[in-house]
């Protein structure tokens, strides 16, 4: 489950723990079972811990790093309690001052604090009208909860790097279906320059053209989701095409591309094959919105997003008559490729072929801070004072015997993330089950796949189009990987 593309992008901001006087030492503790969590200043002379902050939550305690004003003491906490994520000042005892940020929207980070004019710059979602929610914004704010100001405007995607002065920062803001640009801000949100705008020109002149974003409605009729639809460049309305549907559930994000990449290979090219392939959010996916919409799949972490996947594909459809909703294919990695698996066998007469890589299958054999985390493990205390913990989740092996169609499983055999077990015992289920499959081990390949990447592609669109168009390859060479390993550096350039 690797962490999120704009987690990675963003400027780190090191904590610092120690009071200035080198006496005091700061740190955060949380309960076994993730509900009850504290920020805790620790005297390193008595050896005396105090408790500054708590928090409890019914299900787990989602945090970020506090922020430590070291001059006064004082705390930045980052908090879910009010239903929405927001940051609140404590002072040096532990006691609450305010709650700086406020409303029905998502402060997600805190990128720099200039201490000295009390003034917070953070990253937030969701707080601007006719946006896509999961768009990013800069802000910044005085500690007092005054002045909140929206630093880079612009229905698109931001990526910001404010200086150490505090005075300007890099912008860089795209959406799938834009060039990405860069510019230079001040700190009142002011153009100073612009930068750069990507230039797309030899993509255009090779045929490419930009996906589309779309919004539908979840199995619940009410809540929106945000998606993206990626047709082949010869796109002809006139035509049908099977719908591919490329997943991850999250809980700590979702297969939505927000900005443009060159990640959205797996989906784009397989898109040239003679598919529309598409992305979507789901109830339980990416934290960058509610709680509420964040934990809807706590307790229930096989089958959360699945009514979602399903209820909109089955809206595109009835907008677009290109799509053939007969024909509905759905594939992923990791926690997608557990989702996708589970997909196929509790809707058979939906989705029919998966193609499911590196796939968290069984996960009471997973990790605690993702499967126990999101689905919960229960603290039982018994009349003797004794703790013990629960932790029942329901697997795919426990379907197989629902499978109808066509199902081809894949896994590193030195998997370091999800173990191989989790695929083995998939596939000792359907054999029990006595059902047909396909499986395939990556020889050598850790949870990435990393030089067999490419392979695992072709694979993978091999196999749906031989079960979704009849029309694939049975060469024993791949012509396609061939052709690209042939390619000089200087041509793969142009392409």
């Amino acid at each position: 489950m690797p962490r999120s593309h704009k987690e990675s992008l963003e400027e780190h901001t090191p904590p610092i723990w120690l009071s200035p006087s080198g006496d005091e030492l700061y740190f955060t503790r949380i309960s076994r079972d993730l509900k009850r969590y504290d920020v805790c200043r620790a005297d390193l002379e008595t050896m005396e811990v105090t408790v500054l902050i708590e928090e409890r939550m019914n299900t787990y305690v989602d945090t970020r790093t506090p922020y430590l004003i070291r001059s006064t003491g004082e705390i930045i906490q980052w908090s879910e309690r009010d239903g929405w994520a927001h940051f609140y000042l404590y002072d040096s005892e532990g006691n609450m001052v305010r709650q700086i940020t406020t409303g029905p929207w998502h402060a997600d980070r805190i990128l720099k604090v200039d201490e000295d004019n009390r003034r917070m710059f953070f990253t937030a979602q969701g707080r601007e009208v006719g946006e896509n929610p999961y768009y990013t914004h800069l802000y910044s704010i005085g500690l007092d909860g005054s002045g909140l100001r929206l630093l880079n405007p612009g229905n698109y995607n931001h990526n910001s790097v404010v200086s150490d002065s505090y005075n300007y920062f890099v912008n860089n803001y795209s959406r799938v279906d834009t060039a990405p640009r860069s510019e230079v801000r001040n700190a009142r949100g002011e153009l100073v320059m612009e930068l750069e705008t990507a230039d797309l020109s030899n993509l255009k002149n090779a045929g490419f053209k930009f996906p589309e974003p779309f919004s539908v409605k979840a199995a619940d009729g009410v809540t929106d989701l945000y998606g993206v639809m990626y047709k082949p460049f010869d796109f002809d309305p006139e035509k049908k095409y099977p719908l591919i549907m490329y997943v991850y559930p999250g809980p700590q994000t979702e297969a939505v591309n927000a900005s443009f990449s060159h990640r959205m290979d797996r989906t784009d090219r397989l898109a040239q094959i003679g598919f529309i392939v598409v992305t979507l959010g789901n109830r339980g996916g990416h934290p960058d919105r509610s709680k509420w919409y964040h934990n809807y799949g706590y307790g229930d972490l096989r089958d959360y997003g699945l009514a979602d996947k399903k209820y909109g594909a089955e809206q595109l459809a009835d907008r677009h008559d290109f799509i053939d909703i007969d024909k509905v294919g759905i594939f992923g990695h990791s926690g997608g490729g557990f989702m996708s698996t589970a997909a196929l066998l509790q809707y058979p007469d939906f989705f029919k072929v998966a193609v499911s890589s590196a796939g968290n299958h069984e996960n009471n054999i997973y990790n605690r801070w993702w499967s126990e985390k999101h689905h919960g493990v229960k603290e039982i205390i018994n009349n003797e004072g004794e703790v013990k913990f629960v932790y029942d989740i329901e697997t795919n092996s426990e379907l197989a015997s629902n499978l109808r169609g066509k199902l081809l499983l894949t896994t590193g055999d030195m998997d370091n993330n999800v173990h191989p077990a989790n695929t083995y015992r998939m596939a000792d289920a359907l054999i029990r089950a006595k059902k047909r499959f396909d499986m395939f081990i990556l020889t050598g390949q850790r949870h990435g796949y990393g030089q067999h990447t490419e392979y695992n592609f072709w694979l993978t669109a091999d196999y749906f189009a031989k079960h979704l168009i009849g029309d694939y390859s049975i060469s024993t060479d791949i012509f396609e990987m061939r052709r690209e390993h042939k390619m000089t550096p200087s041509s793969k350039r142009s392409r």
